[in-house]
């Protein structure tokens, strides 16, 4: 594990109120780097990931010193072609990660990838995997748009956008709106662009603006220098419609005009109904006089392990603290509200899992704000504890954001060690009274262990409550 000078864990007190500022499941489109000086940012619609029936995101990740990293993707029902094109990119990146530089055990690296949904609407669906790679020595952030047409039961490709016999025309007009560019080579611009090999690997992120134009996306170093950074050229919608195919254009029109709702013609499979455990009153625990001690559980909510693991823990009364993702609140709402309504604290665990301390201040407030606006909006209540991903956290950090750290005691390594009854174990041989317990409700091996170590421990004696509670008594 990365080495620690922080303070312990229930040391880590600052302000308990938060600023929140107001955000959408998903971020505001940006001008990528590159982009034509003065240019706007093309308008874009936001996918609420709450509304799509059976939706799982798929979560992994690793506290590896060297070399952490988290993944996330969506498995949506009817779109199983799209979730296995998606997984398959996914285990790639990250078996070259751990290859790679990785394989050195060299300090400082990591990978993140998250998924941000283009559109979900009628019969189409896009969603776009978002990779930032600090062990490439670009220190690359590289995006792919993924799509799935439901009336064909079919994966696409971006370029499935575009009908076959516009391609050429396609290619001419990003040429046109490329050239004259700061840091674009014409001429090898000619030349990829015009290479029928080249432009399917190139033209790998394309999606519609709220206008109907097409946004496409060239990565860092694919049409220009490096030192330019990413590139967006975005045709109108006048430009681009008689370029698109029929999926295309029924992609066009439902980011325009989306349907209430999404259907790929999948057979109707019931969402499992979060729990409706209710807590009876306040905690009234005195850790001065009884033996705390505080579980927490990260990277959640997931499907169907937090249903799960608020049923185990209904069972023994135990109230924790859920450190939660913002892009998994946004698709789970109904989970965390089942969370807070039984007891349980909820915190922030930053929108999509990155290592804090290599982002801006400005990056940091936004990570942290969104996720904080995400969990009121589910449960009423701004949360006021923030677990830093990874356990970075640095002046920068904390200087972004009223909320207050919560690092840990007790790593079960759960990440590693995908065994329940090892898990449980650890957790019994190091239980200390007052620790914060560090585990992962994205687990199922995770959520097997917590029957055991709640009937061990509190045959021990041991009481089960919230970190704030924990600080607040002692």
């Amino acid at each position: 594990m990365r080495s620690r000078t922080l303070l312990p864990a229930l040391l880590l007190l600052g302000s308990l109120t938060s600023a929140c500022a107001h955000g959408t499941s998903e971020p505001p489109a940006t001008a990528a780097d590159g982009a034509r000086p003065g240019s706007s940012p093309s308008p874009a619609r936001t996918v609420d990931p709450s509304k799509i029936k059976g939706l799982e995101i798929v979560n992994d990740s690793s506290e590896a010193g060297s070399c952490p990293f988290a993944t996330s993707y969506p498995d949506v029902p009817g779109a199983e072609a799209m979730t296995a094109a998606m997984k398959k990119d996914v285990e790639r990146r990250l078996a070259t990660f751990r290859s790679g530089t990785c394989g050195d055990s060299a300090e400082g690296l990591d990978l993140n990838i998250s998924h941000q949904f283009l559109v979900a609407s009628g019969d189409v669906l896009g969603v776009r995997l978002i990779a930032q790679d600090h062990s490439s020595a670009s220190e690359g952030r590289s995006t792919q748009a993924y799509w799935y047409d439901g009336e064909a039961e079919a994966y696409r490709t971006p370029l499935g956008l575009v009908a076959d016999g516009s391609r050429d025309a396609l290619t001419a007009a990003l040429k046109d709106q490329l050239k004259g560019r700061e840091g674009v080579d014409a001429a090898s611009l000619d030349g990829t662009l015009s290479d029928p090999a080249f432009r399917a690997s190139l033209l790998n992120d394309m999606d519609f603006t709220a206008v109907g134009g097409l946004r496409v996306t060239f990565d860092r170093g694919e049409v220009g220098a490096p030192a330019a950074g990413a590139y967006t050229v975005v045709l109108s919608k006048e430009t681009v419609t008689p370029m698109l195919s029929g999926f295309g254009k029924r992609a066009q029109r439902q980011t325009m005009r989306p349907s209430r709702s999404l259907d790929l013609g999948a057979p109707h499979v019931p969402a499992p109904a979060a729990p409706t455990h209710t807590a009876s009153g306040d905690d009234d625990t005195d850790c001065k006089k009884v033996k705390c001690i505080a579980l927490t559980f990260d990277d959640g909510p997931a499907v169907p392990e937090t249903s799960a693991l608020l049923t185990h823990l209904a069972q023994y009364k135990a109230r924790v603290t859920f450190f939660t993702v913002g892009q998994n609140v946004a698709a789970h709402p109904g989970l965390v509200r089942a969370e807070a309504k039984a007891g349980h604290e909820i915190g922030n665990h930053s929108w999509n899992h990155p290592d804090l301390t290599r982002l801006s201040s400005r990056q940091v407030a936004s990570q942290l704000n969104r996720t904080s606006a995400a969990i009121k909006a589910a449960t009423g209540k701004t949360p006021t504890l923030f677990r830093p991903p990874y356990g970075a956290v640095d002046r920068t950090v904390r200087a972004a954001t009223a909320l207050s750290p919560v690092l840990w005691d007790v790593d079960t390594e759960d990440w590693k060690y995908r065994d329940p009854a090892k898990v449980a174990r650890t957790v019994i041989a190091k239980a200390q009274p007052n620790d914060v317990v560090l585990l992962h409700d994205i687990h199922p091996t995770s959520v097997a262990a917590v029957p055991e170590i709640l009937r061990t421990l509190t045959a021990r004696g041991y009481h089960f409550v919230t970190v704030s509670h924990l600080r607040a008594t002692l």
